[in-house]
């Protein structure tokens, strides 16, 4: 009986040591299991591009498992800020945490034409390796022959035939060699002249960011399994517009044409395919919080201990009342807290009005490659009434300039931009457009105009010097002519000026201004003129400056 009881001791002791002995092995499939993650691709679906970055929102669904699951969501941006993070899923999921990773499972991608001219060039680089080492074999050759042309020894004589016999070869193997050196050196030089294309082909390539997007990691518990949906949104840096203009006016009684553009560059690491475009005006990475004035002590640059104290406790004073919390970006952005939101489809798609800022809503679908290069997106187009004149300053630059005048252009939302100008279906030149000015009109320049004639010169006999006992007195007069080319009446403001004195040894007096508006702080001299077809005015202006005569004035 003993017997038979140590023995089913025996076996129960070797059947709990293979349980145990399997427990591990079990945890540690199940620890495996539980470890592998669900990887899924996300699908851009519309784009905010600020002047500044980029807000992207994707969609993604991954079938998971009940319990904790690791979730890879490859293709969103290769760069982008991690607070302004936003994950929607359906009720019943909880994500525990999200992080962002470059390259989590795979090896960066490269373009199809990065890959061919990748190839072009390895194949270019072998070939002139293998015309290098041919021109090598050549020259090692021609070295061993010089080498031992020296027949027969310092004590064996030759006859003349095998003489004749040994130079004959020698000069029909040198002079071949010599060639073929010669024409290797051509092919080596031409197959350098590719590699140095291509090298510089790919390096432009390097530029295209597709395929090298970012990928989020994110730790999600679920209660049941299932298809689950993601929707996505944060903030990247790598993207932009610029604005840039049309101005378009057949005459000078016609509505001025504004045709509103962007330039569009992104380096996402994506490739935007059909996705619905939205510009606005706004900067994400932008502080909104308003600033605040403080105190402003005056110090001398001077101080004794006892001021150097004082400044001291003035400092403090000023730190303690300039501190103030930074603005995080997602809260500029979305107006809600950094980090993770879970909520239902319709809630996560709903829009709030920023009255700060405009918005530019694209109907059609636009491509545009992560290569960061400019792609032109047209936005509106304006038919504008406008007051059109002619702006001259001759003292500066003898030719008219054609000014459009309009009010009201708040609406408009313009940015700061390069405009084209076209007028009389002729190119003229560039302008820019400066919307931030704060006078209630805008002034459009529309470039200068080559039919209307404006000439500045000095009148020779009305200038001169005189002294007047210790004194020293210049007379200076101009007159200005400005002729009309055009078939209709124009309008011409004409500015010019006279100096203004600095000293009190000085006397400054203008002696003729033709009607001018005179603005005597800052002696600029104004007239507003209206020019008939063909018609030719003339403007003088003159003035007189006395001042010591052993002084010299070195700007007159």
């Amino acid at each position: 009986m003993e017997c038979l009881n140590i023995l089913h001791l025996i076996s129960q002791t070797i059947y709990m040591m293979k349980y145990l002995l399997f427990l591990p092995l079990l945890g540690a499939s199940l620890c495996l299991n539980a470890q592998a993650p669900v990887v899924t691709t996300a699908d851009l679906q519309s784009v905010t591009v600020y002047s500044r970055g980029v807000e992207m929102n994707h969609a993604a669904r991954a079938r998971l498992s009940a319990g904790s699951t690791e979730v890879v969501i490859n293709n969103v941006a290769n760069a982008l800020d991690e607070r302004s993070i936003q994950i929607g899923s359906s009720a019943g999921l909880t994500i525990m945490s999200v992080s962002f990773a470059t390259n989590y499972l795979k090896e960066e991608d490269k373009s199809p034409a990065y890959l061919q001219v990748e190839a072009q060039l390895k194949a270019a680089q072998n070939l002139l390796g293998r015309i290098r080492n041919r021109k090598q074999s050549e020259e090692s050759t021609l070295a061993l022959l010089d080498e031992n042309r020296k027949i027969g020894g310092s004590e064996t004589g030759v006859t003349v035939a095998e003489l004749v016999k040994m130079a004959d070869f020698y000069k029909s193997r040198q002079l071949e060699l010599r060639n073929n050196l010669i024409t290797i050196a051509e092919e080596e030089a031409e197959q350098q002249k590719k590699v140095a294309r291509l090298s510089k082909q790919l390096q432009e390539l390097a530029n295209d960011c597709s395929g090298t997007g970012g990928q989020l990691v994110l730790q999600v518990m679920t209660a049941q399994a299932g298809e689950q949906d993601f929707h996505i949104s944060y903030i990247s840096p790598n993207a932009g517009w610029t604005a840039f203009y049309d101005l378009r006016a057949e005459r000078i009684n016609d509505p001025l044409k504004i045709l509103y553009k962007a330039n569009v560059v992104q380096s996402t690491g994506i490739d935007w395919k059909k996705v619905k475009l939205t510009l606005s005006t706004g900067n994400p990475s932008q502080s909104g919080t308003a600033p605040v004035l403080s105190a402003w002590f005056l110090r001398y640059a001077q101080r004794d201990m006892q001021q150097k104290q004082a400044s001291i406790r003035y400092q403090n004073r000023l730190q303690s009342m300039e501190a103030r919390p930074a603005a995080e970006l997602s809260e500029i952005v979305t107006g809600a807290a950094p980090g993770i939101q879970v909520s239902d489809m319709g809630e996560y798609l709903s829009q709030s009005e920023n009255q700060l800022s405009a918005t530019f809503d694209i109907s059609l679908p636009y491509d545009i490659a992560t290569n960061g290069r400019p792609h032109s997106v047209s936005l509106k187009e304006y038919s504008l009434p406008a007051q059109y004149k002619y702006y001259a300053v001759p003292r500066l630059e003898q030719d008219a300039f054609l000014m459009a005048e309009i009010v009201d252009y708040e609406q408009l939302n313009l940015m700061p931009g390069e405009a084209n100008v076209i007028f009389e279906n002729m190119y003229v030149g560039k302008s820019f457009i400066d919307p931030g000015a704060t006078t209630d009109t805008l002034n459009l320049s529309m470039g200068r105009d080559k039919k209307i004639t404006v000439k500045r010169e000095q009148v020779a006999e009305e200038t001169g010097s005189r002294f007047i006992g210790g004194s020293k007195k210049q007379t200076v007069t101009y007159e200005i002519r400005i002729r009309n080319g055009k078939k209709e009446k124009i309008s011409l403001l004409l500015k010019d000026q006279y100096p203004i004195a600095t000293d009190k040894d000085m006397e400054v007096e203008l002696l003729q201004s033709d009607g001018a508006d005179i603005n005597k702080e800052t002696g600029v001299l104004t007239w507003k003129l209206a020019i008939a077809p063909g018609e030719t005015k003339k403007i003088r202006i003159s003035y007189s400056v006395k001042y010591p005569k052993d002084k010299l004035i070195g700007n007159l």
